[in-house]
């Protein structure tokens, strides 16, 4: 009997699990009606208009993404999802971050996460240069209007109000806190 009652919960368990889209996994944020997933998917192909290479000026310094698309990562729940990239020089040419060449996803401290759930931005978490410790991590909010495909804006952030480690007076978050920085699709 206890045998019969275990393939029985592993049915149900299995046929209760699924694949939801970005956007239902988005609502499910606010709403408590969720369907039991394992797989959150981008089916209607939301996170296509966010890949490539973008790129923006601020502040004097030029910031380029580049954001992959990658499949069914993750662990416990599957999950499509941006990767993120950056490159930001000075005005001289000078490279002040820089996670272009770096072959391993992981390291780049730039992944997505999903969209909010009115769906008018893609959230990323991006944890900035641990050199100083400052706390630099937090959201990033990409957004592109539907009438300007070609144009994204972004804006980080933080996820404290408080930074911790010695930080020097002169320290700048690689992507400014609360500041939108426009982006054109390269």
């Amino acid at each position: 009997m206890k045998y019969v009652l275990f393939i029985l919960t592993l049915l149900t368990t299995s046929c209760s699990a699924q694949t939801v889209s970005l956007e239902t996994a988005a609502q499910c944020r606010v709403i408590s009606n969720c369907p039991n997933f394992t797989y959150i998917k981008d089916s209607n192909n939301s996170l296509d208009k966010y890949a490539g290479t973008w790129k923006g000026n601020y502040n004097g310094k030029i910031y380029e993404f580049n954001f992959i698309k990658k499949l069914n990562l993750g662990e416990d729940i599957k999950k499509d999802k941006l990767i993120g990239r950056m490159k930001v020089t000075d005005s001289n040419g000078t490279i002040i971050y820089n996670t272009f060449n770096e072959a391993d996803d992981t390291k780049t401290k730039f992944r997505g996460d999903n969209f909010q759930p009115d769906l008018k931005a893609y959230m990323m978490l991006f944890i900035g240069n641990s050199d100083f410790a400052c706390g630099e991590e937090g959201i990033v909010y990409l957004r592109i209007k539907p009438e300007t495909p070609n144009k994204m804006s972004i804006l980080m952030l933080q996820d404290a109000d408080i930074t911790w480690g010695d930080c020097p007076p002169s320290y700048q978050p690689t992507i400014p806190y609360k500041t939108s920085i426009s982006l054109i699709r390269q």
